[in-house]
């Protein structure tokens, strides 16, 4: 006898054949933002392993059971925080996007008693990701997958805050030069971030990241008005920026 009445069957990440809806009709967002020290730890650990199975397997390999037997989260657990993998994604990369501008503002902000030169050099070296391993993880294959996750509106608010966080960065230098108007912090920011993100897609063979941001910190330092001396590579190479105050710890997550 046929039974009246069959649960659907519940969706899986990475089960795509089992989904009426597709990428584009699903919620791409986390269903909550964890305000208890308990739920931070959970979606951390979630984000975690996320990492670890995308740079072992890539995206194909994100699906519930592995993120479950990866974490020891049932996945009951996962699902109440990410619908599908498009919404862990989204929650990751907003999560990574809040730990930059949190390590700008503490490694340069205000608080830190820096030269101009300083902090313009911390500044622009995090904003182009080099030199900073400690920070989350953003890649090309992730950039690959924006179309999944992000509308315009989403690019609009990481590039105002960007502007926001060098803004008030500036702000705090010591007089070295006239106030930069929002049109000129506006042009340095698309010209830092958006280099960085169309380096990741490109791929140069033999870039040298580090080269890169060195040499980007002397054309801010330049549009600022002061004066750039010009480094090689090998006369100053790059050291690690590390935060006294944020060293240990994890960036709390956050997403939209």
């Amino acid at each position: 006898m046929t039974p009246t009445y069959q649960p659907p069957r519940r969706v899986g990440f990475g089960n795509a054949s089992l989904a009426k809806g597709t990428p584009a009709t699903q919620r791409r967002k986390p269903l909550k933002r964890p305000s208890q020290d308990r739920a931070k730890f959970t979606v951390q650990t979630i984000f975690d392993g996320f990492v670890r199975i995308w740079r072992r397997q890539g995206w194909a390999a994100v699906t519930t059971r592995n993120i479950s037997l990866e974490t020891g989260y049932a996945v009951g657990t996962l699902y109440e925080y990410f619908p599908n993998r498009e919404a862990l994604l989204s929650g990751y990369v907003r999560y990574a996007i809040e730990a930059l501008l949190a390590r700008i503002t503490a490694d340069a902000g205000p608080a830190r008693a820096l030269s101009s030169r300083e902090r313009v050099s911390i500044l622009v070296r995090l904003t182009c990701g080099a030199g900073v391993p400690d920070l989350p993880l953003l890649d090309s294959d992730m950039l690959a997958l924006e179309h999944r996750i992000a509308e315009p509106k989403h690019h609009r608010r990481v590039y105002e805050e960007l502007c926001a966080v060098w803004t008030e960065v500036l702000g705090a230098c010591d007089g070295s030069w006239p106030t930069p108007d929002p049109s000129r912090i506006e042009a340095m920011v698309a010209a830092v971030w958006g280099a960085r993100r169309y380096l990741l897609l490109v791929k140069p063979r033999g870039f040298d990241q580090v080269k890169w941001a060195e040499q980007m910190e002397q054309i801010v330092w330049a549009a600022l008005g002061g004066a750039a001396p010009v480094h090689t590579h090998a006369e100053r190479p790059m050291r690690r920026l590390s935060s006294k105050t944020n060293r240990g710890r994890r960036p709390r997550f956050a997403p939209t």
